[in-house]
């Protein structure tokens, strides 16, 4: 600890009194900790007086063996590099927003003469209109489901739309225009597309009341079929407005954000409302310190949620914010417009912020019953199989390959929270020296690689990133190929059971094998048993997902795309001329030299590539 504060008060001698953001890093050159400033000096001084820091500080303190500093012009610069660099590093002693991916959104794609309506996620480099964030691909779904009901637009590409002479079955039904095959002119489908701006954009009502007068009149004309089409549009519309839960206070445009804390964790429930509709929820559980309240979670979750989104307008909160005019400052300097953040004490918005904080605590209450029983799980796995304690990280191997062909390793990680999806890794088995379909040799090659380079990494072992428990998924042959392996790289101390598969592959009847035991069975019914086949076939799942991937990439893959010199233009110069890559393969030297774009150099390289054994 001495020495810890030893180096920041060298760092801090010479620093600046200007803000910026500064990390401290360990001596593994792990980043600890990104903080912000208004002035760096100050700051930075302050950790070295270790009698006003909790210990959670004091311990960070004593782990920093060197510094880096960045200044910026404002405290608002400062607040959003910092949010970025948090979820850039992830720094053990930061509260962090995990699971933070990216929001779909509803784009009406304008660059076709008739506009597509479709799901988007990602940069917003097309034209168009974009509608959103939405909190999940399913909402996304359910509201281009009423789009196409209420407002007959198309969702097929534009190769589809293009390659159509006869009208699709979602013309049939009632759910597109046709303009593929003329069915609506393309000036009446704009007027459609118009619509559906206009009811993502808010102005619903205003569309009810023309759809009622349009259908009033074509019944009053007997135009029968025609007022039935209005009237299923109307019902569409109906629909959607039923589910907006909004009863409880009205809000056209913003994110209403409460967080909700038991047991030392933090649930913050995010409700997104656009153009008056409820677009969705999603519950965070940022990870941070148990002495940490929500004064501390909550503005650190908001500045780093709204990193990778755009801020809406109006945000609000069920606890009030330290710092809320810096934030507010830094959230409207990224959005381009003034956004305001607010706690509402009284009337329908805080009925609606309640609401939001009810549901913050049933999903925390539902994750801590899950995390019990996971516990519960873990202490039976312990005392079956005899290990030192409950594992925190279990890793789950196994292999996945057709002969041989694009094999791989897969590992997936589990503990106390469950599977830790962020932790999964998959192998590319490289070996050469491998006999395909030798399950032995490449779970060898996959616990080489894995552990070489954890020892590189880590080799004190004091990270987290360290197993307490292996579970493969093999049986005899694996448990001794493992076990050298895990020898000759002195980590006997790991735990290891292999997993293997019953008579007929029958499920609950897995044999487990063990170093120095006998291999024994659990009894069918028993909960631990279904745990270990549950972590078992995640395993299965992720390797054979990855494996399917790799092949799927090699069949894309052509035996032209080896060859020196030879870019995309060219390749297709090469097919075009000669029909096939085997054609290519066969082609004499001045067949290939008087291919359009190749060279007598490159023609001659090519020909060597594909005879070097002549």
């Amino acid at each position: 600890m001495t020495e810890g504060v030893h180096i920041i008060k060298k760092y801090a001698k010479n620093l600046p009194g200007k803000p910026g953001v500064y990390r401290m890093i360990d001596a593994h050159e792990n980043v600890l900790y990104v903080g912000k400033a208004k002035n760096l000096k100050n700051r930075v001084s302050s950790y070295t007086n270790l009698l006003s820091q909790p210990y959670r500080i004091a311990r960070m303190v004593s782990e920093t063996r060197s510094m880096e500093f960045v200044t910026t012009h404002t405290e608002v610069e400062a607040l959003l590099l910092e949010a970025n660099m948090i979820k850039r590093l992830k720094p053990r002693y930061n509260i962090l927003l995990r699971d933070d991916k990216s929001f779909p959104y509803i784009l009406i794609d304008t660059t076709h003469p008739a506009p597509q309506v479709k799901k988007h996620r990602g940069a917003k480099n097309r034209d168009g209109y974009y509608f959103g964030p939405f909190a999940s691909v399913k909402a996304v779904n359910h509201s281009l489901h009423i789009l196409q009901k209420a407002f007959l637009l198309r969702t097929c590409s534009d190769s589809v739309y293009n390659a159509r002479t006869r009208p699709c079955l979602l013309y049939q039904i009632k759910r597109c225009a046709g303009p593929c095959v003329d069915k609506i002119s393309l000036n009446d489908y704009k007027k459609l597309v118009q619509s559906a701006h206009d009811f993502l954009s808010g102005k619903s009502q205003t569309i009810k009341d023309d759809l009622t007068t349009r259908m009033e009149q074509a019944s009053a004309d007997t135009s029968y079929e025609i007022a039935a089409i209005y009237r299923d549009r109307l019902k569409a519309l109906a629909a959607v407005q039923s589910r907006q839960d909004t009863a409880q206070g009205h809000v056209d445009e913003a994110d209403i954000i409460a967080g909700f804390q038991q047991g030392g964790q933090t649930c913050i429930q995010v409700f997104f409302f656009r153009a008056g509709q409820n677009w969705g929820n999603k519950a965070y559980f940022p990870r941070h310190h148990k002495d940490q309240g929500m004064g501390a979670v909550l503005p650190a979750f908001i500045s780093q949620f709204y990193d990778n989104k755009p801020p809406p307008r109006l945000i609000l909160v069920n606890n009030p914010l330290s710092q809320i005019d810096l934030l507010e400052q830094a959230l409207s300097l990224k959005a381009g417009h003034k956004v305001k953040i607010s706690q509402p004490l009284r009337g329908d918005k805080f009925n609606l912020i309640a609401m939001v904080e009810k549901n913050a605590q049933e999903a925390l209450e539902r994750r801590l019953a899950e995390k019990a029983s996971q516990k519960k799980l873990l202490n039976a796995l312990a005392q079956e199989f005899k290990l030192d304690g409950p594992p925190d990280r279990i890793e789950i191997y196994d292999n996945s390959h057709i002969s041989g062909t694009n094999a791989i390793g897969a590992m997936v990680v589990s503990g106390p929270e469950g599977f830790d999806k962020s932790s999964y890794r998959k192998f590319n088995i490289k070996s050469t020296n491998i006999t395909p379909g030798d399950d032995f040799g490449m779970m060898r090659e996959v616990m080489t690689r894995r552990f070489t380079r954890q020892l590189k990494e880590d080799p004190d072992r004091s990270s987290a990133t360290w197993p307490d428990l292996l579970i493969i998924d093999g049986g005899k042959g694996q448990l001794s190929a493992v076990s050298q392996i895990m020898g000759d790289l002195g980590l006997e101390d790991i735990a290891l059971i292999c997993i293997a598969k019953g008579p007929d592959r029958n499920a609950g009847r897995e044999d487990f094998y063990l170093p120095g035991r006998a291999p024994f069975k659990l009894p069918p019914n028993d909960p631990t048993l279904y745990f270990l086949q549950r972590l078992r076939d995640e395993a299965h799942r992720f390797a054979i997902g990855s494996h399917r991937q790799q092949r799927a990439k090699n069949m894309h893959k052509s035996i032209l795309d080896g060859l020196p010199g030879i870019g995309p233009g060219r390749k297709k110069a090469l097919l075009l001329h000669f029909g096939s890559a085997k054609a290519v393969e066969s082609a004499g030297f001045q067949d290939l030299e008087a291919v359009n774009g190749i060279s007598r150099v490159l023609a001659q390289n090519i020909y060597d590539y594909f005879h070097d054994n002549d």
